[in-house]
């Protein structure tokens, strides 16, 4: 049996993008997926009933880098001028791992902006 303590501290110390990764990575070797907690459950079937209105109404958006493109080192210091204090390490593993989230439930012009930075820079990115 695995020293749960220790376990526990070592993912406790994870980087958010470091738990992200580790969540994909026990999803594809156990084959499953992570569940909806029950209490969001009545909402996300709420928000399903009437989707013409919510995507007429959409105002949190998700920024994913689809590619680094050619300049990788660029895109890398425009990642961590959008996403403040980021670390140099943290960055260039989130464009390593392309498609990657930048940003997630930001309004229509932070997503918008995040874009052109990164698009300028050689980047594919996508807004969802």
């Amino acid at each position: 049996m695995a020293d749960l303590e220790k376990l526990v501290d070592e993912i406790s110390s994870l980087t958010l993008l470091e738990a992200a990764q580790l969540k994909t990575m026990l999803e594809e070797r156990l084959g499953v997926q992570a569940a909806m907690p029950m209490a969001a459950m009545p909402m996300a079937m709420a928000m399903s009933a009437a989707p013409a209105e919510a995507a007429a109404e959409k105002t949190e958006f998700n920024v994913t880098l689809t590619s680094a493109g050619p300049k990788k080192i660029q895109v890398i210091k425009a990642v961590r001028t959008i996403i403040a204090g980021l670390s140099l390490q943290d960055a260039k593993q989130l464009v390593e791992a392309a498609p990657s989230p930048v940003l997630q439930g930001v309004p229509k012009e932070a997503a918008e902006d995040a874009k052109a930075k990164l698009e300028a820079e050689g980047a594919s990115v996508e807004i969802s």
